[in-house]
């Protein structure tokens, strides 16, 4: 009894020592196929979340360890693509395949590869053998739709449609593709004909709403509303049909039945807002003057109508507030743009529009208290603060627009476009205020950050010029100005200008000529000083031309000018 009790203890032990000293069960060759599949849960959990490096890493130990797992080259393929590693992921992908050739996913992911790779052939061929494989996976139909258009195989594009029709039967997709593709080829007769084809045997409002369409184009208005009206009776409410009708009957001055049926469906709540707001700017946009001239009142009444129906949709209330602007009623176009605003108070863009029409509007005591309001709800939006230094120019209050500089300055710190901006707006600011020194403080610390500006340059050169100092450095930078925009009248007029106060009228002379054709004509300054340039030259006659016009457009920008061409008339009998 007692040896038996030994044997047996003895024997277990043996097991117990087997089994610790044992290769790891989990290790190495060892692990079997659950531990396997266990890591690739445990990758694609990572793949999931994003984590593709994590993914490959999991992945690779176990295609080591189970080169034939299928699902693990899958995901390292998915992984790779997801990394732009296109030539590993059609790698993984390609030995998926291998594995398991009927799984349709594997063999369409291969497919993505190619297209992403450029490889339309490779594409194509795939999505064909998918498709004898799988017939009835429509999407692949539309796929392969795309990639015959992308290579130039509209008929296979037209076939694999009929392919599409055959396996799952017409509709208005296949009907709107058809016409697509035949327009596409400059097919339009057989394009509205396969539409009609279509609208026969099904009747849809989508498709007769196209037609109708057409039938506008051609100005057939009477066969186009019948159209509309077939639609309307299938959908009474179908939005492309009503606005059809309504463009048909406007466009042929049915002026009552359009306003009925526009309002009806400008007031509509369950129609998008989106739909009514492109339809009332293209309104806006497109109709003859003398409509909206005519009948304001009456689309007045559409614009409250579409915006009765959203009372708190910022896209409907900034529309409205365009059409008020845009007909001349800026307090009315205030009202909307505000509370659109107000509402919507962490909307950058609803304060911006606000701020906006108060620009165009010039509106300068508002604009410089809400473009201020609006910087301290969006302190990086430092054009808010340059709204402010506009609106401060115009008041002729340059000190505040050199604080606002100031700030933006402190704000935009390593942001090279705004600082230059900053320091070009400070030396105007100081050039008014009569200190010439610190502009031309402020005009250098530009041009350290941009050398070629030409703004900066053409200010600072005309500036000296006016002094009558460093005319040769003034003329280096005005030539810039010249160079970057040969065209442009202020810049010419600058470096003409700066050439005869060297005394060289000769050089002036072509390039004010030149300004004369692109604008300069529309300046009092411009016409002096060309003026001053053929006196120079000793060609009386047309200097007093140029004077002329000059002192018939002098609003007072040019004091004096009267005086001094009267002074210039009685030396040039002297002579």
């Amino acid at each position: 009894m007692k040896e038996s009790i030994r044997i047996s203890i003895l024997a277990s032990l043996l097991m117990f020592l087997f089994l610790f000293s044992a290769p790891d069960r989990v290790s190495g060759q060892q692990k079997d196929k659950s531990y396997y599949e266990n890591q690739v849960i445990s990758a694609v959990e990572k793949y999931d979340s994003n984590d593709f490096e994590g993914a490959s890493d999991i992945l690779e130990e176990v295609i080591a360890g189970d080169p034939e797992n299928d699902a693990a080259h899958y995901y390292m393929g998915l992984s790779a693509f997801c990394r732009k590693d296109f030539v590993s992921a059609e790698r993984e992908l390609k030995t998926a395949v291998q594995l398991d050739s009927m799984n349709f996913w594997y063999r369409y992911r291969l497919a993505l590869v190619y297209s992403a790779t450029d490889r339309k052939e490779l594409t194509i061929a795939m999505y064909e053998k998918l498709l004898k494989d799988f017939p009835k996976k429509s999407d692949l139909y539309y796929n392969l739709i795309d990639m015959y258009l992308s290579d130039g195989q509209s008929e296979k594009a037209l076939e694999t449609l009929s392919q599409i029709e055959a396996v799952a039967g017409k509709n208005d997709a296949t009907a709107m593709t058809r016409f697509q593709l035949l327009a596409s080829q400059g097919k339009q007769k057989e394009a509205y004909e396969s539409l009609e084809e279509y609208n026969r045997e099904y009747s849809s409002p989508q498709v007769l709403s196209v037609l109708g369409d057409y039938q506008m184009s051609m100005y057939n208005d009477s066969t186009a509303i019948r159209l509309y009206d077939e639609a309307l009776d299938i959908a009474p409410g179908y939005a492309p049909a009503v606005l059809g009708k309504a463009e048909a009957l406007r466009v042929t001055r049915q002026y009552d039945r359009y306003f009925s049926i526009i309002n009806r469906f400008l007031s509509d709540d369950t129609v998008p807002a989106v739909g009514k707001c492109d339809y009332l700017k293209a309104v806006m946009q497109q109709s003859d003057p003398m409509f909206l001239k005519t009948f304001m009142s009456r689309v007045d009444t559409m614009v409250t109508n579409a915006v009765s129906a959203h009372p708190k949709d910022s896209v409907m209330l900034l529309t409205a507030g365009i059409y008020y602007f845009g007909t001349d009623r800026e307090s009315k176009a205030l009202e909307y743009l505000k509370y659109n605003m107000d509402i919507y108070p962490e909307s950058l863009s609803a304060a911006a529009n606000y701020v906006e029409v108060l620009m165009y509007g010039g509106n300068w005591d508002a604009l410089a208290e809400e473009s201020e309001n609006a910087f301290r709800k969006f302190p990086e939006e430092t054009a808010f603060l340059e709204m402010s230094s506009m609106a401060y120019y115009n008041k002729g209050e340059y000190d505040k627009v050199l604080d606002n500089c100031r700030t933006i300055l402190n704000v935009a710190a390593g942001d090279s476009l705004k600082t230059l901006t900053a320091y070009s707006t400070m030396g105007d600011m100081y050039h008014q205020l009569g200190e010439n020194a610190k502009a031309y403080k402020a005009y250098d610390s530009a041009l350290k950050i941009n050398a070629t500006y030409a703004p900066v340059l053409n200010n600072y050169a005309f500036y000296l010029s006016m002094e009558g100092r460093k005319l040769k450095k003034a003329a280096a930078m005005s030539k810039i100005t010249v160079d970057q925009e040969p065209d442009n009248p202020t810049y010419l007029d600058t470096y003409a200008w700066i050439l005869y106060l060297q005394g060289k009228p000769e050089e002036a002379k072509p390039l004010f000529k030149h300004a004369m054709l692109y604008g300069g004509k529309d300046s009092v300054v411009i016409l002096d000083h060309y003026a001053e340039v053929l006196y120079a030259l000793k060609e009386y006659d047309l200097a007093m031309v140029y004077w002329t016009q000059a002192s018939m457009k002098n609003n007072n920008e040019i004091p004096g000018l009267d005086q001094r061409i009267k002074e210039r008339k009685a030396a040039i009998n002297k002579k």
